[in-house]
Parts: C-alpha cells; sequence; structure tokens
C-alpha cells in the first residue's frame, strides 16, 4: 500500500469518527422529531381543519410551547447539525459501503450537507429569537423564492425547472421507498425480525407520504411556472392540505399525515440501525 493509499484511508476513517457518527444518530432523532410533530399536525388539520401549520415552523412553535421547549430547540438545532456534518464527510472522503465513493454519491451527500446545515441555522435562528422562521415560513418562503425567479428573464423557465427538479426528488424518494432500497444501509443482521418489519412498515408508507408531499410542492410550482403566478407556488403547509382537495378527500390527507409521522418512528430506526 502506498502512502497516499495510508494518507486517504486515515482520511476516511476520521471523517467517518465517533464525533460525526455520534452526529449522524442524533441528526436522526432531530429529524424524527420534528417529522412526527408535522404527521400530528397533519392529522389534526385533517380532523378539525385547524390552521396550525403542518411544516417545520409549526412544528418548532409546538416544541417552545412544551416544557423546557427552549433547552429542546438548541438540541433539535444541534442535532441537524451533527446531520449536516455527516453528510458533509461523506461527500468529502465517501459513504459508507462498496459504492460511497461514487461521484453521484458524494454530490448527493454534499447536496443533502446544505439542506440540513440551512434547516439547523433557521432552528438556531428559532432559538434565539428570530420566529421569522416560524409558522407558515415554508409557504411564504415558496411565495417569496418563485416571486424572485418570475421577475428574472426567463423567469417562468427558472421556476419550472426547480420545480421539475423538486417533482422529481419527491418521486424518486416515493419510488425508493416502495423498491425498500433503504433496506441497503441498514445493520440487518443485528435486527430481529420484529425490528426488520418495524422499519420496513415506517420507511415504505412514511418515505412514500414523505415522497408524495415533496412531489406536490414541486407540481405547484409547475403550475406557478405555467402562470407566472407566484400565488400557486406551495411550501410544505399547503402541499399537504391541498391532499384534502383530491377525490379520497380528508381520508387521503390523513393517510399522508400518518405517514409522515411514520417516517418520523422510522427516523429513529435509523438513528439505531443505520450504517454510517
Amino acid at each position: 500500500m502506498t502512502t497516499g493509499e495510508s494518507s486517504a484511508k486515515a482520511a476516511r476513517r476520521a471523517g467517518r469518527g465517533g464525533v460525526v457518527r455520534a452526529g449522524a444518530r442524533a441528526g436522526f432523532v432531530a429529524r424524527g422529531v420534528l417529522y412526527l410533530l408535522v404527521g400530528a399536525l397533519a392529522v389534526r388539520i385533517g380532523l378539525t381543519g385547524t390552521s396550525e401549520q403542518a411544516d417545520r415552523g409549526g412544528a418548532l412553535a409546538e416544541v417552545v410551547s412544551t416544557p423546557f421547549g427552549f433547552v429542546l430547540l438548541w438540541a433539535l438545532g444541534v442535532g441537524l447539525a451533527g446531520m449536516a456534518l455527516w453528510r458533509l464527510s461523506e461527500a468529502v472522503f465517501g459513504a459508507a459501503g462498496p459504492k460511497g465513493d461514487r461521484p453521484g454519491k458524494r454530490a448527493l451527500s454534499g447536496g443533502r450537507a446544505v439542506f440540513y446545515a440551512v434547516s439547523s441555522f433557521l432552528v438556531l435562528s428559532f432559538a434565539t429569537g428570530d420566529r421569522g422562521s416560524g409558522a407558515g415560513s415554508t409557504d411564504r418562503q415558496s411565495h417569496d423564492l418563485t416571486s424572485r425567479l418570475l421577475s428574472l428573464p426567463g423567469g417562468p423557465w427558472w421556476v419550472g425547472a426547480v420545480a421539475t427538479g423538486i417533482l422529481g426528488a419527491g418521486l424518486w424518494i416515493a419510488g425508493r421507498a416502495v423498491l425498500r432500497k433503504y433496506r441497503e444501509h441498514l445493520r440487518r443482521q443485528r435486527m430481529s425480525t420484529l425490528q426488520r418489519r418495524f422499519m420496513d412498515v415506517t420507511g415504505t408508507a412514511g418515505g412514500v407520504a414523505r415522497g408524495l408531499v415533496i412531489a406536490a410542492v414541486g407540481f405547484f410550482g409547475l403550475k406557478a411556472s405555467s402562470r407566472s403566478d407566484p400565488g400557486e407556488a406551495k411550501g410544505m403547509d399547503d402541499a399537504i392540505r391541498s391532499f384534502a382537495e383530491a377525490p379520497a378527500g380528508p381520508w387521503l390527507l390523513l393517510a399522508v399525515a400518518v405517514g409522515l409521522a411514520l417516517f418520523g418512528a422510522f427516523s429513529f430506526g435509523q438513528s439505531k440501525w443505520r450504517e454510517v
């Protein structure tokens, strides 16, 4: 083995060290809490039509209203930062598994690192008193971003490109859940039959629900593009509510809401059994 190869392996081991792994597992827990809360809020919307927001801001508002809410907010923000650090290490050193060094995998990890870093920043900003990241933020941010893109030369094309990417990502997430691709990253040999069944139920149903919500955001972005109207764009909360307008009505919304809560439970399982 050459010196260069030894150095590369040493760097890869450092990138997957104890701190990074602990950060990844804390990140899965933080993500699980947020999705459980969003799912619970969406269930309330389906059952009562409440005006509460089923998105990150609504989840944070729920957290801050609990005893020790301030401490919990900081814990969530730090957990998401740990997730960002882990994804960054995958982008730099490669992910675990035989295909982890592929350029596409690294690029995907880099994108996820940015997403979780931004999410962590917004949660920590909320914890420090910036309520601009509070209730209704995803809908407002979608409208604002769409409006800015539409104001650019060729604006509808920019909006359409972004929306197509989001729609495709949602369908990709849902498809991978149906195919149970998450199994590739689980330490299944250490899991009991009941634990494997738990991860299959929550991973499949939760992944499909998550993918459908993301795809719905992309779909409404395409509508905004075709009509050059930022008002057609929707964030997570409005996208979830839109399922009530489908032929299945509130029942579909409730199914998606339960699915999002199940994805939260799946994230808790990943914190224990995911290979990181």
